[in-house]
């Protein structure tokens, strides 16, 4: 599940629809097609916390274009809860049956710590095969630790992205395109099934800048069908939806609906070479305002001259 939470303030809080609007560094996350539509390179940061700072999420990322037709990107991103305490070696256990009894104690002493982290790096691939349809391609590196268990594991993704006009652009990302198996050291495996992204975008203009909604569709193959709002059979279907309106490019509010069915909201302002996001998401385990996703990225654009993508 720590692959499918996304990143990216502008993304996140547009629900996620972000498939077909993708046009940034984090598209290599979204659909790694998307990285034809960037221009220069680029770096993009971001830092979250769940359920009132007990869970860590963090992202970076770097994109660079190369020529017309191609562009490469590096993403790592890292969720874990830090510093859990360990008491296995710490109990006074009295009558040896290795369970907290009235009248035994832990030795403060003998406590330990240790995290749940899970890493993911992405190596993306991008071109363009014709004028109008970009293809991209993720190498998925995963590794995952719990204690003193480990695991690792390979996956890929394959992304598509189609402008049918300069402002309307269709999208499709097939995630975990072989099933991405993650390996433990305990001997058990867990398996990552293949997740179809589709979606569209289209901007245009309003009154003091542009309007661009945006709509996916996850299709999932995981038998949720507790967890998905329409199911047939193992098949569920998640709807994303989001709206982003941006004055003069100097700023953008925004709102969407995510595939746990629930509303993000979010803001983002444009510097010279400076983007930065934020995105409010409540948490689909608990309604409290603690409990809340606040995400806050930010993107960094190396826009000079030397830097633009070569024209040919």
């Amino acid at each position: 599940e720590f692959m499918a939470s996304g990143l990216g303030g502008r993304a996140l809080s547009m629900g996620g629809a972000y498939v077909a609007a993708a046009n940034d560094v984090t598209g290599a996350y979204w659909n790694p097609a998307s990285l034809m539509r960037t221009q220069y390179p680029e770096i993009g940061l971001m830092y979250e916390q769940r359920f009132g700072g007990l869970l860590n999420y963090n992202y970076g990322g770097v994109s660079w274009p190369f020529s017309k037709k191609y562009s490469l990107a590096l993403t790592v991103t890292r969720s874990a809860v830090d510093d859990m305490p360990d008491t296995r070696n710490a109990l006074i256990d009295l009558n040896g049956n290795g369970m907290l009894d009235p009248g035994e104690r832990l030795d403060k002493s003998k406590i330990g710590s240790f995290n749940n982290a899970d890493w993911a790096m992405y190596l993306t691939y991008a071109f363009r095969s014709s004028e109008k349809l970009s293809l991209g391609v993720n190498l998925k590196l995963v590794a995952r630790t719990l204690a003193d268990a480990s695991a690792y594991g390979v996956g890929f993704d394959i992304g598509a992205q189609y402008a049918v006009t300069p402002r309307f652009f269709v999208g499709a990302n097939l995630q975990d395109i072989t099933t991405t198996l993650i390996a433990w050291s305990t001997g058990t495996n867990d398996l990552v099934s293949p997740t179809f992204k589709i979606g569209a975008a289209y901007a245009f203009d309003v009154p003091g800048g542009t309007l661009m909604p945006a709509l996916d569709f996850d299709i999932m193959g995981e038998n949720r069908q507790f967890a998905s709002l329409v199911n047939a059979g193992p098949v569920s279907f998640n709807p994303r939806a989001g709206l982003e309106y941006q004055f003069r490019n100097l700023f953008a509010i925004r709102a969407g609906y995510n595939d746990t069915q629930n509303f993000t909201v979010g803001a983002g302002m444009h510097l010279p070479k400076l983007n930065l996001d934020y995105a409010y998401g409540q948490s689909p385990l608990s309604s409290e305002m603690k409990d809340a996703s606040h995400r806050i990225s930010l993107r960094i654009t190396l826009e000079e001259k030397k830097f633009l993508r070569e024209p040919n």
